[in-house]
């Protein structure tokens, strides 16, 4: 996916996938791969607009998972909001992140992952670098739970008895 390749209209729908693939990637693995996808550049100077807060946020599910909503329970989550500093004469990038936990550095390495990709120079590079190598791993994650999981699953069934 290029930057070219993303029409106007489905740009939030991209940009929603790649903040849930940062969303859900541990600090670890998103420094890491945040610098090798930069090459060698040095992360970009920024100013915060939002300096990482961590708070909570309810958590609402649903009776049968289409019932009425109910409140589940609380979960800490950490956001963050920034803004690169652009060169005279360009316009700024806002970043923002919001994840599960408390880790502030991590949601600072999103925001500005985000703000990262959404300038039309690197989105390219730090889509194919960034981005689809953790989207695959993530993915492979889930797949091998649901594999495990599987495998626990017991299935029921009724037996007639004769004709009494």
């Amino acid at each position: 996916m290029n930057a070219s390749s993303v029409p106007p209209a489905a740009a939030p729908d991209a940009r929603r996938a790649w903040m849930a693939v940062l969303a859900r990637t541990p600090r670890a693995e998103l420094e890491t791969a945040l610098a090798a996808a930069l090459g060698g550049e040095c992360m970009p100077a920024f100013e915060w607009l939002r300096a990482p807060q961590t708070g909570l946020a309810m958590v609402r599910g649903r009776v049968g998972g289409t019932g009425n909503a109910f409140n589940f329970g609380e979960a800490t989550v950490t956001r963050a909001t920034l803004r690169l500093r652009a060169p005279s004469g360009t316009g700024a990038t806002v970043g923002v992140a919001c994840h599960l936990g408390r880790d502030k550095r991590r949601a600072e390495l999103a925001a500005l992952a985000d703000a990262l990709l959404q300038q039309p120079e690197r989105h390219d590079r730090l889509h194919a670098l960034l981005i689809e190598p953790l989207a695959a791993r993530l993915a492979a994650q889930r797949a091998a739970q649901r594999e495990a999981t599987a495998s626990t699953k017991v299935e029921f069934f009724t037996m007639v008895r004769g004709d009494a």
